[in-house]
């Protein structure tokens, strides 16, 4: 499926190659081009995409793979599986197994962080994880959701949104962060809490939704 993007590609009846997802491009006319873009594409930009799609598939079943071997170490997971599993993994960062995602690449964490066991990150958009950061057990991470409608639910349509926690922030155990967040440097979440909007740095925030209890400056 092509969707129309107003995107200026060349202002002459030559195709250029200025598409941020060249070689794919379909010319519509003289002076417009569109660019085709894969599930896999339209999943980490936030459109509605195919889970289903065999691109899509195939990531998540070698993130199935390596998450097996992580998840048979008693104690800290091996950094280099982990560098396997995700995009990017900061100096002297730990996580403790048992951990759970769906491809892993979309996942970028910082320096000296420390994930606690029972980690879940649904991870269709891209989840940033910043520098000197703690998480505690049993957080759940996620950037999927679905539509209110039932009949796009039956066609398993997903859209995600990035979520993003900054540096040195303190997420409290059994905490939910929903899709499209950002919670700002050295916040704290307390337990329990379910995230569902951006929290300002320097903040404690607790409850379900997460409301802001004070500023800790």
């Amino acid at each position: 499926m092509v969707r129309c993007l107003s995107i200026v590609v060349t202002t002459s009846n030559h195709l250029t190659t200025s598409s941020p997802w060249s070689p794919n491009v379909i010319i519509i006319t003289n002076y417009y081009a569109v660019p085709t873009m894969t599930e896999l594409e339209k999943m980490v930009n936030g459109m509605d995409f195919d889970g289903e799609d065999p691109e899509i598939l195939a990531i998540r079943d070698n993130a199935y793979r390596l998450k097996v071997a992580i998840n048979q170490h008693p104690g800290d997971a091996p950094r280099k599986l982990l560098e396997q599993l995700l995009g990017s993994f900061g100096e002297d960062s730990h996580i403790l197994p048992p951990f759970l995602c769906e491809f892993g690449k979309t996942i970028h964490i910082g320096s000296h962080t420390f994930i606690n066991m029972g980690a879940t990150m649904l991870d269709n958009a891209e989840i940033h994880i910043g520098n000197n950061v703690l998480i505690g057990p049993n957080v759940q991470l996620y950037t999927p959701s679905h539509s209110l409608d039932h009949h796009s639910r039956r066609r398993w349509e997903t859209f995600a949104k990035p979520i993003v926690i900054e540096d040195d922030v303190w997420i409290g155990g059994h905490v939910v962060v929903c899709q499209g967040v950002t919670i700002g440097a050295r916040s704290v979440v307390a337990a329990n809490s379910t995230v569902t909007e951006d929290v300002p740095s320097d903040t404690l925030v607790g409850g379900s939704p997460a409301k802001i209890i004070r500023f800790l400056k």
